[in-house]
């Protein structure tokens, strides 16, 4: 079967209509769409838009990606394209996850709304995770101590912007930095920036245009990939390190 076949079948279904008033929704005939779902015939081009149109579903998803595969199916608007974002499932129906690579994660930016992109990443299952699409994202770097520079922050996709929680972390992806994580707040008196802001304070916090934003990941677990050196454990280490910066601040404020 050719994804077009079974899709059609699949979405006419979820959307719980007969093959007679799909078709009178896109002005075919029955018999036009029990051929296409048969597998009797191919949609020309023309239909092609008019399924598009009428599902909010690129086209090369519509005649390459058999959506049956996809528990839930959503779609967030990228500028002014509307992107497939399936949550996926394993044979048993469990959700996966995907796993951006660390040497791959430069290239995060430009396939994160490219279907093809996303289907090729690893996937795993991590059956504690609440419902949702989540992806595991690398950290590179210190500015989110004790997140080691290595781990993975798991995080769950967000779809409306406003929904950010003031003072939680999330994963970033903007246009001119690419993915960071940071803890992000809420300006007041302020409806078109956003707050980023390391935990490590040697990294000065920025404002970020909304506009900007591509993706917003909310923290969901973090999974270390090198253990703790008992130093990093001691309460001794942890005063001291809030000692250095509050020295580092007094030498700052005199300046």
């Amino acid at each position: 079967m050719k994804p077009i076949q079974v899709n059609i079948r699949h979405l006419r279904t979820l959307k719980k209509m007969s093959q007679e008033r799909f078709a009178d929704e896109l002005n075919w005939t029955r018999s036009v769409v029990g051929s296409y779902e048969e597998g009797r015939s191919e949609p020309p081009i023309e239909r092609l838009i008019d399924l598009s149109n009428y599902f909010d579903i690129p086209i090369d998803i519509l005649v390459r990606k058999d959506l049956r595969k996809a528990k839930e199916t959503s779609f967030i608007e990228v500028g002014n394209k509307r992107v497939l974002f399936p949550i996926t499932v394993n044979e048993e129906n469990e959700d996966l996850i995907e796993i951006i690579p660390a040497k791959a994660s430069a290239g995060y930016l430009s396939g994160y709304d490219d279907p093809e992109y996303i289907e090729q990443l690893e996937k795993i299952k991590l059956p504690f995770l609440p419902t949702g699409t989540h992806r595991a994202f690398p950290i590179k770097g210190d500015s989110m101590l004790p997140v080691k520079d290595g781990s993975y922050v798991v995080a769950k996709f967000v779809e409306d912007i406003n929904d950010v929680k003031n003072g939680k972390t999330y994963v970033v992806l903007t246009k001119d930095d690419g993915l960071v994580y940071k803890r992000v707040y809420i300006p007041k008196k302020d409806t078109v920036n956003l707050l980023l802001s390391s935990d490590n304070k040697s990294y000065q916090p920025y404002l970020i245009s909304k506009e900007q934003i591509l993706e917003l990941w909310e923290f969901t677990c973090c999974i270390n990939t090198q253990e703790y050196d008992e130093k990093e454990l001691k309460l001794s280490s942890i005063m001291s390190m809030f000692q250095d910066l509050k020295i580092e601040l007094e030498a700052v404020k005199r300046m």
